[in-house]
């Protein structure tokens, strides 16, 4: 009887990850998009895509660690194909310095309004293109209804949506999948070169649904996301005392 009882559960929370856009991975095809440990905060430990993401970024050192992680982010997504759009009242990203992420700049569109309700409602009619692989709006607020909007635009969609917010005193109760915060880390330069290294930010998830939120350190090096651990950082020690 315990067993039948747990089978049924266990049905009943695959069915509901199922109605939620949840969908476990398919046998024998790589596993989300190369966050290593961090996707295994989400359910069925695969990154969701074909939802909609939450950013905080209420520092302009938030946003710009933001930008760098989102741009490793579209690379990966947008590898089988399809374009990103990145909408905004005052763009302050530099296109060309997606290059250091694998990005072509002429496949993300800028999009440039005036007021915050026109990033919404240009955000919402982005999601429903079928041909997109992403879409980013910066953005101070947002309702729970204007979530569920753009949630249900995705669900038919399948693209990808992110929500990068500026003003944390207007957080509240959202339809997203995640909501993330951004921390920008000191870079680890190579043995022997002086400048500055691989970038590097502390990645938060805050709230993670039907997930596990966490903190971790992540760099991008040599084209992919790397994490960074204790043992990692130590041998970067030793290894710069060495070459001195």
């Amino acid at each position: 009887m315990q067993h039948a009882k747990k089978d049924i559960i266990s049905q009943l929370q695959k069915n509901i990850l199922l109605w939620q856009g949840f969908a476990p991975p398919v046998a024998d095809k790589a596993k989300g998009i190369g966050l290593g440990p961090i996707e295994e905060a989400f359910p069925n430990g695969i990154f969701p895509t074909g939802a909609i993401h939450e950013m905080l970024c209420p520092t302009p050192e938030q946003a710009a660690a933001t930008g760098g992680l989102m741009a490793g982010l579209i690379a990966a997504l947008m590898k089988p194909g399809g374009a990103c759009l990145w909408i905004s009242t005052s763009r302050k990203l530099f296109p060309p310095a997606l290059m250091g992420f694998d990005v072509s700049p002429d496949r993300v569109i800028f999009i440039d309004v005036q007021r915050d309700k026109d990033v919404l409602w240009a955000m919402e009619e982005a999601l429903k293109c079928e041909g997109l692989a992403a879409v980013i709006a910066e953005t101070r607020e947002i309702s729970f209804a204007q979530s569920r909007r753009l949630q249900l635009a995705v669900e038919n969609s399948k693209v990808t949506g992110f929500l990068l917010r500026n003003d944390p005193r207007k957080l509240g109760t959202t339809t997203c999948v995640a909501r993330w915060q951004i921390t920008p880390l000191p870079s680890e330069p190579e043995p022997g070169l002086p400048g500055v290294g691989w970038p590097r930010w502390r990645v938060e998830l805050l709230r993670v649904r039907n997930g596990n939120p966490g903190s971790w350190k992540l760099e991008w090096a040599d084209g992919r996301f790397e994490p960074v651990t204790e043992v990692n950082e130590e041998l970067n020690v030793q290894e710069r005392r060495i070459a001195g």
